[in-house]
């Protein structure tokens, strides 16, 4: 009897992959706080975890490359549509959306959670390699 670790870890590996990608957009926007003209963006971790659970439920799909210079649609579904706009609290006078304070307190959030969710799949592997060992 094999082990599938995709049931075996569940949607955990995906979440902390989510929350790996939440961060970097977060600390693009706290790093561009002083940019004109740029506009704060960030994911919508509920609704993307909420469509990778449905494509896991309804099956993925793949692109076919027709020809070999064809570049490789890695991680589709991933990309920039699931990255919204954000709106604003106070307008600023250079059209800059970035609100370094929330932004700053929402890294901290996405980081507080991206530790719960790999101490949640560290678990899930010690789990199985006690069960692989027989303990």
């Amino acid at each position: 009897m094999s082990i599938s670790f995709d049931k075996a870890l569940g949607i955990h590996e995906q979440a902390l992959g989510f929350r790996a990608q939440r961060a970097e957009v977060l600390a693009n926007n706290i790093a561009n706080a002083d940019t004109p003209n740029y506009k704060a963006r960030d994911l919508d971790f509920s609704k993307v975890l909420a469509e990778q659970s449905e494509k896991a439920k309804n099956g993925t799909f793949a692109l076919n490359r027709t020809n070999s210079r064809h570049i490789e649609a890695e991680g589709l579904g991933n990309g920039d549509e699931s990255l919204m706009y954000r709106t604003p609290m106070q307008p600023s006078i250079d059209q800059n959306t970035v609100d370094a304070q929330l932004e700053q307190s929402n890294y901290a959030e996405n980081s507080v959670n991206f530790q719960a969710s790999f101490t949640l799949l560290n678990s899930k592997f010690k789990g199985l390699v006690s069960a692989l060992r027989g303990e």
